[in-house]
């Protein structure tokens, strides 16, 4: 009965800010590994940043790197990605994703989709020129 529902999406500038949030509901946040992918359209969906359950270690692509932040708020059972200078070019579907499986190699397996057992229904981001 898990349920991850993703909010704070919107149009904004080149350059500007936005702070999406992932409720998760039915279990709570501090118990997965958790992810914030993106997908344009005609483009293949990728992942954006990575979060590890306990430790908080991140991963990020590198297209994001120094912009983006992943964080978690265990109390408040929600994950978090606040982008910063953001490009016309990020412009995309951001989906919230969990997963609950003991990965070993989580540093080159977090961004392809086959890990992850729960999504989130998306929300969209647009950046103009």
């Amino acid at each position: 009965q898990v349920q991850l529902v993703e909010s704070g999406g919107g149009s904004v500038q080149a350059g500007g800010s936005l702070r999406l949030s992932c409720a998760v509901s039915g279990s709570t946040v501090s118990m997965y590994h958790m992810a914030w992918f993106r997908q344009a359209p005609g483009k293949e969906r990728e992942g954006v940043a990575f979060i590890f359950a306990g430790g908080g270690g991140t991963y990020y692509a590198d297209s994001v790197k120094g912009r983006f932040t992943i964080s978690r708020d265990n109390a408040a059972n929600t994950l978090y990605l606040q982008m910063n200078s953001l490009k016309p070019e990020d412009t995309a579907m951001y989906y919230c994703a969990a997963s609950t499986m003991a990965y070993d190699v989580w540093y080159v397996a977090w961004s392809s989709e086959r890990p992850y057992n729960y999504w989130g229904q998306g929300t969209q981001v647009t950046v103009s020129s």
